[in-house]
């Protein structure tokens, strides 16, 4: 899991902003040390905090660093009051930027594994760690994000299982209806089976009543035609 981004800001909470100076402050010593050792450069770094303690780092005179900076302001305030100079000056940073972009594209092409031929051993073994350290970060970015994406299929795991349940409920309910309906369906078909059966049998006796009312009527005649004769 990687770090997440902390905003830009001040920290309001003292103990926390002073955890995060001494942890900043560390790593802009230590990377003012190996800018120094690496590229050979001179560096005076000042540093106060918010308590008003001071903290430095120089790589070799404190004391000639400054003098050094503020010739160098000096020189570069007059040069620029001189339009021939300020140009010149112009000129300058321009090429400087020009190297630091040729710089760049060149450090570029060896991190690829192009143009190794003219690097000695320590700056293979420089390039090495650099390249290393790139793909810690790189696996590190992956992680968070593979880490971010199973917890987000986690999550529509977990909605769907509940969306499961809830159709298995409904599914439940629907059937239960349904054998309702079907159980009163069955009830009445039972009962009008019952009422035309209990209706054919009050037919048949009044059926049987005028059999015999139409056989003593025409007994009655039998008898009256033979007392005529």
């Amino acid at each position: 899991m990687g770090r997440g981004k902390i905003a830009i800001e001040r920290i309001d909470n003292r103990t926390n902003r002073q955890v995060t100076f001494s942890k900043r402050r560390s790593g802009l010593m230590k990377k003012a040390r190996e800018l120094a050792i690496l590229c050979d450069a001179d560096i005076g770094l000042i540093v106060f905090s918010c308590t008003g303690r001071l903290y430095e780092f120089t790589s070799s005179s404190m004391k000639s660093i400054i003098e050094r900076y503020q010739e160098t302001r000096e020189e570069n305030n007059c040069q620029l009051l001189n339009p021939i100079s300020e140009a010149k000056f112009w000129q300058m940073e321009v090429a400087t930027l020009r190297q630091q972009v040729q710089n760049l594209q060149n450090n570029n092409r060896q991190l690829m594994g192009e143009e190794l031929s003219g690097l000695t051993i320590r700056d293979l073994q420089f390039l090495q760690s650099q390249i290393e350290m790139s793909l810690q970060s790189i696996r590190k970015k992956k992680e968070h994000l593979l880490a971010e994406e199973i917890m987000q299929l986690n999550q529509k795991g977990i909605v769907l299982q509940k969306e499961n349940v809830e159709l298995k409920k409904e599914v439940s309910i629907a059937h239960e209806h349904k054998i309702e309906l079907q159980n009163k369906l069955s009830r009445e078909s039972t009962s009008g089976d019952d009422d035309r059966a209990s209706g054919s049998s009050d037919k048949a006796p009044c059926r049987s009543t005028a059999n015999d009312a139409a056989e003593q009527i025409s007994l009655a005649l039998s008898i009256e035609g033979h007392a005529d004769k």
